[in-house]
């Protein structure tokens, strides 16, 4: 038996399909094993309502009490502030895009002008939240996705912070990207907390291992492959998918990304983490500083030195 998701490269198997269809089967209980291979995650974040944060959900339900005074972007600023209500709305547009529009759409604030605010709230009704998800479950699950979520809500705002130095006109989709670079990770806190565990007590038992080498000996595979695959299944835009692809690093706009993912990945470690300066030059080099400006401009000492590489 052989079935395709839409968008996806290669056949499901029997087993990705029989495994993860199990677990729909019964939602309550988390996976606590890896799944065969990269298609069943896909077939498991494809079918399931995926939960978004508490705080996003009562904002999102004021506002819809109060639809006549909500203006498009501010109701954007709330979904940008949620990595999993960020790609919802975005996955969410792209089959109402039509033949017409000839670009894709790739700004929250768009998507919510053209799909209208009462469809908008209609469709994104009586959402689930991540802590209900996870409530019961091992306390440290709760507090680890919301480490994950609040590391790529730093990204973003570094991402953003450095194109608009940059005089990047697609500021938006820079923070689009860094918000989602690490989405996979995120839905498999919500989905196979146990497995998110074991990740993170890898890294901690072996602080110099790559993360891809831990998911690896965790899940078989990395989060960046089930991510690619992901933003192909959802049909998410290809600047978004290749902006999120740390394999298009010779790209200052993927550069950019990678780069305010690395910060907020290390900086969140502590600001003596021993990454850190080889950040801080990679980034001067994307800015045109110097490391030293780099610190200053994120607001740490001020050693002196100039501002501007020699």
């Amino acid at each position: 038996m052989r079935r395709r998701l839409p968008g996806a490269n290669r056949p499901l198997t029997l087993a990705a399909i029989s495994t993860t269809l199990a677990f729909l089967r019964n939602t309550k209980r988390m996976i606590d094993h890896p799944l065969p291979d990269q298609d069943a995650w896909v077939l498991l974040f494809s079918n399931n309502s995926m939960p978004v944060l508490r705080v996003t959900k009562r904002r999102l339900e004021e506002m819809r009490a109060d639809i006549d005074n909500v203006d498009a972007r501010e109701l954007a600023r709330v979904i940008l502030q949620d990595p999993i209500m960020t790609v919802r709305v975005l996955a969410y547009i792209q089959p109402l895009r039509g033949r017409s529009l000839q670009n894709d759409i790739t700004t929250i604030a768009g998507a919510v002008m053209m799909a209208g605010l009462l469809p908008f709230f209609r469709r994104f009704d009586a959402l689930p939240t991540i802590e209900d998800t996870l409530k019961g479950y091992d306390p440290h699950a709760l507090l680890g996705i919301l480490h994950v979520i609040r590391r790529s809500q730093r990204a973003a705002d570094y991402a953003q912070d450095w194109a608009i130095w940059r005089h990047d006109l697609g500021m938006e989709e820079i923070r689009i990207a860094a918000l989602l670079h690490d989405l996979a990770e995120i839905l498999v806190w919500c989905f196979a907390p146990k497995l998110g565990l074991a990740i993170l007590a890898r890294q901690q038992a072996q602080p110099t291992m790559r993360s891809a080498d831990a998911q690896m000996q965790v899940l078989g595979l990395s989060f960046q492959e089930i991510q690619q695959a992901l933003c192909k299944v959802w049909h998410l835009p290809d600047l978004l998918a290749q902006l999120i692809d740390d394999h298009h690093t010779e790209q200052p706009r993927v550069r950019n990304v990678s780069l305010a993912v690395r910060l907020a990945r290390h900086s969140a470690n502590g600001w003596d983490d021993p990454a850190l300066p080889d950040d801080f030059s990679d980034i001067g080099t994307l800015l045109n500083l110097t490391p030293d400006a780099v610190r200053r401009h994120l607001g740490l000492d001020k050693p002196a030195a100039d501002d501007q590489p020699q």
